[in-house]
């Protein structure tokens, strides 16, 4: 298993100027301590692909925390919002009865990370990463593998690496948060995950 935090260490070890970075983005509060890491390094576009978060209110109530959030940043951050696609929820049906953090779940990551893929890709973006590997509920592990196979499709964009929570990062992702007044959601997005967050 690789040690994704040391291939990122690495990898902005070799930096040289600042390049572009396109970072997938779920919520406002996944994205506090990425952004803030991340923009020291990279010139960020925030890319928002998140047809899986139903219903589509939930899913503007997000990207309005999010933007709420970068513009208290005062940066030069841009954000591009991918189409909603409204029947989204039919390909992550078949897993309807899992439980969180199985093939449901891989599927959305792998979803979600295709679109913006082929965005840097269109776009000749430098780099691609995404901030779900912030949550203490998404397996990073996974992620950083998803982006392994992408890169062998969408060659001219580079996948960065990351397991964001490590280094402390989940701690200060935390701490940071306490600080803001943001909205904070209690279900992952789907319309499954809303059910299960219900009967807990």
């Amino acid at each position: 298993m690789n040690n994704y935090q040391k291939l990122f260490k690495q990898e902005i070890a070799s930096l040289k100027g600042r390049p572009s970075l396109l970072l997938h983005v779920c919520c406002g509060p996944c994205s506090v301590y990425p952004l803030k890491l991340l923009s020291r390094y990279f010139k960020i576009t925030i890319y928002y692909a998140n047809s899986n978060i139903y219903p589509y209110e939930e899913y503007t109530k997000r990207l309005n925390e999010l933007e709420r959030y970068r513009k208290m940043l005062n940066s030069d951050i841009e954000i591009v919002i991918g189409s909603y696609d409204s029947d989204y929820q039919k390909y992550l049906s078949p897993f309807k009865d899992q439980k969180e953090g199985l093939d449901r779940c891989a599927l959305c990551y792998m979803l979600r990370m295709k679109e913006a893929f082929a965005y840097a890709d269109k776009n000749a973006y430098d780099y691609i990463t995404t901030v779900m590997t912030i949550s203490n509920h998404k397996n990073a592990d996974y992620i950083n593998y998803i982006g392994t196979k992408l890169s062998e499709v969408y060659k001219h964009t580079r996948f960065l690496y990351a397991n964001l929570k490590k280094d402390g990062g989940i701690d200060k992702n935390r701490q940071l948060n306490a600080k803001l007044d943001l909205y904070h959601q209690n279900y992952c997005g789907c319309i499954y995950s809303k059910h299960l967050a219900k009967q807990i």
